[in-house]
């Protein structure tokens, strides 16, 4: 029987996920067909009902805009999803006769993984642009790395609901500030972790170009296209290591094979190899 799995969300035709999964499950001989699906938020409900009586579905991995709505369309949240609000993985689970659908986050491991393979040194002063969802999982990434506080940057600081619950959640101290004051915390930072669409820091690269600071930090900027994005060739120039998107998606996708093949550790550095050449990404150095 060959296994379901997609990513969701909208729009999600520039998804690398499928890029990643097929590689994955390919070198491990597990036949699982994955594909991407766009939904939107008003779709979900309907959606996550269909799947639910179809036989064969084993995950689905979530992307903006639907990890908070996923929340309520599973049956169960799990680890730090729960405590987030954030859930960008789903497991098909068997119970008996039924299947339970569990909501997990593993942009969290994600991002500490591909923070941690750039060198970032130990409790971090640390910045984050954006107060979204990607928001939270960089805040409970952040306390996982040690870092004492994090200062968070947005565009509207009345609208960081996401980032103050995250916080209030994992136990990091947050700073909610006016994202036009963001260029000279970032380069006094340890690490940066940008959470903005792509392009939505340009403004703030030129500000930050303008300033002629040194960034000897870690900047990790989830957008991964296009790539390099005008954040991270402003960051390098100033001397500082510079973390794709690309790297965080392949972590966070390598906690999502491991529960949709049902092969958990097994899944080890040479499917982690054939996923990196999947999307052109370095492979790992262990």
């Amino acid at each position: 029987m060959t296994f379901r799995a997609a990513v969701l969300g909208h729009p999600i035709s520039h998804s690398k996920s499928p890029a990643l999964h097929r590689a994955a499950y390919a070198r491990l001989g597990v036949e699982i067909d994955y594909t991407a699906i766009d939904v939107t938020v008003p779709d979900l409900p309907a959606f996550m009902e269909t799947v639910r009586g179809e036989p064969g579905w084993r995950g689905l991995s979530v992307t903006m805009p639907l990890k908070t709505a996923m929340v309520s369309e599973v049956d169960e949240v799990r680890g730090v999803a729960g405590i987030l609000g954030v859930v960008n993985t789903v497991v098909f689970e068997a119970d008996g006769t039924s299947v339970r659908r569990i909501g997990y986050n593993t942009d969290v491991a994600g991002i500490v993984n591909a923070v941690r393979h750039a060198g970032v040194v130990a409790a971090p002063t640390a910045v984050i642009l954006g107060g979204g969802g990607t928001s939270a999982a960089a805040i409970a990434a952040l306390k996982d790395l040690g870092a004492p506080s994090a200062d968070v940057f947005v565009r509207d600081t009345g609208r960081a609901a996401e980032a103050r619950a995250a916080s209030a959640g994992v136990g990091l101290p947050i700073r909610v500030l006016p994202l036009a004051g963001a260029a000279a915390a970032m380069a006094a930072a340890d690490v940066v972790i940008s959470t903005l669409p792509p392009r939505g820091a340009d403004a703030l690269a030129d500000e930050l170009a303008g300033l002629r600071a040194a960034t000897p930090g870690v900047l990790l900027d989830v957008a991964y296209d296009p790539w390099p994005s005008r954040i991270a060739s402003v960051w390098q120039d100033g001397g500082g290591a510079v973390v794709p998107g690309l790297e965080m998606l392949l972590y966070q996708a390598v906690e999502q094979v491991r529960f949709f093949s049902g092969l958990g550790d097994d899944v080890t550095a040479d499917v982690i190899d054939v996923m990196c050449d999947a999307v052109g990404a370095p492979r790992r150095v262990f």
